[in-house]
């Protein structure tokens, strides 16, 4: 299947694609930390879109210990579907 994509279609991946490598760089060299809270999520990308997005499997919580352990959530992960929802979104 052969699809025709926009200009503005082009400058919207290419746009995205920047940002998340720019936010990949800056997570590499310690200027925004690799993991948010599950609190620091939710306020960033909205409680709904992360429990869809752990529901369907897209993005893994971890956990760092037992018991009271604080839930953290990988941002270029979350950052990707983020950016992949609104091409998704728009085109």
């Amino acid at each position: 299947m052969l699809y025709e994509f926009s200009d503005w279609e082009i400058t919207l991946i290419i746009k995205s694609a920047a940002e998340l490598g720019a936010r990949r760089a800056l997570c590499a060299t310690g200027h925004l930390k690799p993991y948010l809270t599950k609190a620091q999520a939710f306020r960033e990308y909205g409680r709904a879109n992360i429990e869809h997005w752990i529901e369907l499997g897209l993005i893994t919580p971890r956990k760092d210990g037992d018991h009271s352990a604080t839930w953290r959530i990988e941002r270029i992960e979350a950052d990707t579907i983020r950016c992949a929802k609104e091409i998704i979104i728009y085109i």
